[in-house]
């Protein structure tokens, strides 16, 4: 079983610390079986969390022979990293241990120095603090999340839930990253520089809405060549009136929204069969291939040979 080592430093954020625990705890294989140990570790037995004191019942020990190590945000991200801690966190990155930081955590693991050289977000009100700080470091305030492989930063607090998830997918497919994100109720679209890769087999569809029917019908037909005057005569109203319907219960416009289908249903065809990136194109209602792969690197930041190489 994979372990992922929590490291709650002193004067800890609860929504980042949290996030990790919750979301890594409650991810299930395909058999019922937890895909993850889950540990709270620190420097000392108490933690000030600010509105409470937590005991974390793993030391810096903790950190040692696990797969992944979460560094959650903490209140002051500038506070000075004490000797023991960094040592810990480049102990286990020389042992090739996973290492990732959610919003400010990438100040203190940016103080390890194991992120000189590389590219790396965090919160963006963050951002400019923190090039000011490691001048060494690329920092990327416009993105989601950065996986370097065995580095990984997030932004602000909610995209330490994307990157989590992006982590369950590395680790065991799109399946069951899909799954983890319906039991985390995430939106169906996560608006921002980078896309997620986190794909459904189906893309989910508003429950109840008045939109419902069409959408169902949008996502069966991804392969014709539809128009915005194609989708509003099958919805029987005017185009107006249906880009109005779409942004109140999608946030979002009928061809991005259906774009966006078409790269999530593409995603998934990458994933699990050999087809080619020419007949996935069509498959998907692409009018040739060359703009498929604009479209596809475009909304994923990568090509669809890359995603198929590391997905696959």
């Amino acid at each position: 079983m994979h372990t992922v080592a929590v490291l709650a430093l002193d004067k800890v954020i609860p929504f980042d610390l949290s996030t990790p625990i919750e979301v890594f705890s409650r991810t299930r294989l395909p058999d019922g079986r937890p895909g993850y140990q889950v540990r709270v570790c620190a420097e000392h037995a108490e933690v000030d969390a600010g509105a409470f004191t937590l005991r974390a019942p793993w030391g810096l020990d903790g950190l040692r022979n696990a797969d992944t190590i979460i560094v959650p945000g903490i209140a002051d991200p500038t506070a000075p990293l004490s000797p023991a801690v960094r040592e810990a966190l480049r102990s286990a990155a020389a042992e090739g241990t996973r290492i990732a930081s959610i919003c400010v955590g990438t100040f203190p693991l940016a103080a390890t120095g194991l992120l000189a050289g590389l590219r790396a977000t965090t919160h963006w009100h963050a951002a400019g603090a923190l090039a000011t700080a490691h001048p060494d470091i690329d920092v990327d305030p416009d993105v989601l999340y950065v996986d370097n492989g065995q580095f990984l930063t997030s932004a602000g607090a909610a995209a330490g839930m994307d990157l989590c998830l992006h982590m369950i997918r590395r680790d065991y497919g799109s399946a069951v990253a899909a799954h983890a994100a319906r039991l985390s109720v995430m939106p169906l679209e996560r608006e921002g520089g980078q896309a997620q890769f986190i794909v459904h087999d189906h893309v989910p569809t508003p429950q109840g809405c008045e939109l419902e029917t069409l959408l169902t019908w949008l996502q069966e037909n991804l392969a014709e060549d539809l128009t915005l005057a194609d989708i509003a005569e099958r919805a029987g109203t005017s185009t107006r009136t249906l880009i109005r319907r779409f942004r109140e219960h999608t946030g979002t416009t009928p061809l991005r929204w259906l774009h966006r289908v078409r790269i999530r249903q593409a995603q998934h065809l990458l994933e699990t069969t050999q087809h080619s990136v020419e007949r996935i194109s069509g498959q998907v209602g692409f009018g040739s291939a060359t703009a498929f792969r604009e479209r596809f690197k475009r909304t994923t930041g990568v090509s669809p040979q890359s995603y198929r190489r590391t997905f696959g």
